[in-house]
Order: structure tokens, then sequence, then C-alpha cells
């Protein structure tokens, strides 16, 4: 018998040991069996979080009227979004402004010169405007109590009168440029002024005697006097101004454009389908639609003038 040789014995071994861990393998294979009649479903894969629509809404009317004026409108974007709308309502005009700076919010609806100051210090863009009364302009509108005697401006002087923000067009800025044409300041002329913080609370203010005038935005006050018939015959107004851009609704300068796209498909289809109809029925707005900066040329250059003349209030 042939002695085996230390090669042949190390191939047998490994012969060996495959063959062992082939039959070890077959044998768990064997044990490890599936049981068909007690499968378990496997958990659903989790779903993103849908991010909110976050909207600013200026000040320009009270927090009651504006949630009351909006909610359709916030209710209709929803729908169409197929995702929920979170407002932000602010004080001041200027606060509005530095959410949509922050991008805390992804769009705003401000008025004329919140929208100009946004443009300037943070590139604030135009998304669209609404068209009210067949119109995308509106005017600022001095008002006085219907009993007293005063005929312009210049028959307030040494009276109360009430500004709407400091940051307002036609509640702050075109009056105290109507008062700069005579070569007078708020300061100087009047008794005293305030802030009343929105257009609604400055016709209250009026029509309950609390000040001697203010000057207010024509669509909020067409809006007052169509819905109280009583408005009428407790103020009068003395002056209305030349036609502005309407305020418009706004966005940042970092908003997705996909977002941009699918935002004003929505605002300028509104008036097409019933539920949109009823909804800027409720703003008392016949639509929306684009626009363009050069809308804005008249506020800026008397928003300009204004600010090189005087500090604000």
């Amino acid at each position: 018998m042939k002695k085996l040789t230390p090669l042949l014995v190390v191939l047998m071994l490994v012969v060996f040991l495959g063959l062992s861990a082939c039959s070890s393998e077959t044998s768990d294979q064997a044990v490890a069996q599936v049981d068909l009649n007690n499968l378990q479903s496997l958990p659903a894969p989790q779903q993103s979080e849908v991010l909110p629509l976050r909207i600013a809404i200026a000040a320009v009317i009270s927090p009651e009227g504006t949630a009351e004026g909006y909610a359709p409108l916030l209710a209709y974007l929803e729908e169409e979004l197929g995702r929920p709308v979170e407002v932000e309502q602010r004080r001041t005009y200027a606060e509005a402004n530095n959410l949509v700076e922050t991008g805390d919010v992804d769009l705003a609806f401000v008025c004329t010169s919140a929208y100009i100051a946004g443009r300037e210090d943070f590139g604030m863009q135009l998304l669209l405007a609404p068209v009210v009364h067949g119109e995308t302009f509106y005017r600022s509108q001095l008002i006085v109590p219907a009993e007293g005697t005063a005929a312009s401006i210049a028959d307030l002087r040494g009276k109360v009168f009430a500004f709407t923000d400091p940051v307002s067009f036609t509640g702050r800025v075109y009056p105290t440029y109507l008062l700069q044409e005579i070569n007078e300041t708020p300061t100087d002329f009047f008794q005293r002024t305030f802030f009343t913080y929105s257009h609604d609370d400055a016709i209250r203010a009026v029509a309950n005697g609390l000040v001697d005038g203010a000057a207010v935005d024509s669509l909020v006050l067409d809006f007052a006097l169509a819905r109280d018939s009583d408005l009428g015959e407790k103020i009068k107004i003395i002056h209305t101004s030349p036609a502005f851009g309407i305020p418009p609704v706004v966005v940042g300068p970092n908003i997705r454009p996909q977002l941009r796209v699918e935002l004003e498909a929505i605002f300028l289809n509104m008036h097409k389908n019933p539920e949109g109809i009823d909804a800027l029925g409720a703003l008392d707005i016949d639509r929306f639609t684009l626009v363009s900066a050069v809308l804005y040329d008249l506020v800026e250059e008397i928003t300009a003038s204004v600010a090189s003349k005087e500090v604000l209030p």
C-alpha cells in the first residue's frame, strides 16, 4: 500500500470539510420552514409630512374682519392645493413684510407701500393683484364726521387725526404728502395723531366722533359702506386721491418656481368655478390678474418724496 503524500492528504481534507458544510447547510434549510398559513403584512411605509402653505395677511382690516373675509379664500386654497393652509397675521405691515423676508411665509397680502419697501429691502416679488369693480386701482380717501365743517385737509389744523399704520400708503403716506404740499408736517399741523392699525378701525373712530379725521383705503371704505347702511350718515368724504396700483399679492425672492406657477394658476382661475366665485365674493374681488411693477410707479414716487422730507411719526 502506497503512502499518502502530504498534498493528497490536504486535498482530501478540503473535500471532506466542503461536504460537511453542504450537509450542515442542507440540514439548516430543512429546519427553517415557512408557515404559509401564518403570514403577516409588512408595515406600511411612513408617508412624508405634508407641509402647509403659509400666508401672511397685513392688517388692512381688523383681525376679526380679516378672519371672516379671508376664510373662504383660505378654504379654497386648501382644497386646490391638497394641503393645509396656515395664516400668520401681524399687527403692523412691517411685521408682515418680515415674515416674507425670512421665508416664514410662502406668500402675503400686503399694502402698496409695504410692497415698495419689501422690493427695495429684500427683493419682494409681485405674484398678482386683485381686480375690484373692474379695476386694479384704489384710492386714499380723507373722511371726517358728517356733522363737521371741514372741507379739506387744511381745515383739520389743530384737530385729532387717525393714521392706520406707519407703512400704510393710503392711511399714512398719502395724507402726509397732502400736508407737505401746503408746507406742513403731521407733528406741527395736528393737535394729536395715533395709529389704529386697521382701516376699518379708523373708519369707526371717525364715525363715533373719536377723531376729527382719517385717511383710509377706498376699497375698505366701499366695503364698509355697502354693509352698514347707517355708516354713510355718520361720515363724509372730503378728498379722494388719484388712482394708485391696488394692494398686491406677493412672494419672497426664494420661492420655489414650481410653487409660484401652481399658485398663479389657482388664483387666476378662481373666477371660473362656483367655489372660487364665492371665495372672491367674500372679499368683494372680481378676480385676480397678473400685473407689472409699473402699476406702482406713482406710489413709489410719492413714498420716496415723503420719506425724504419727514421722519416717520
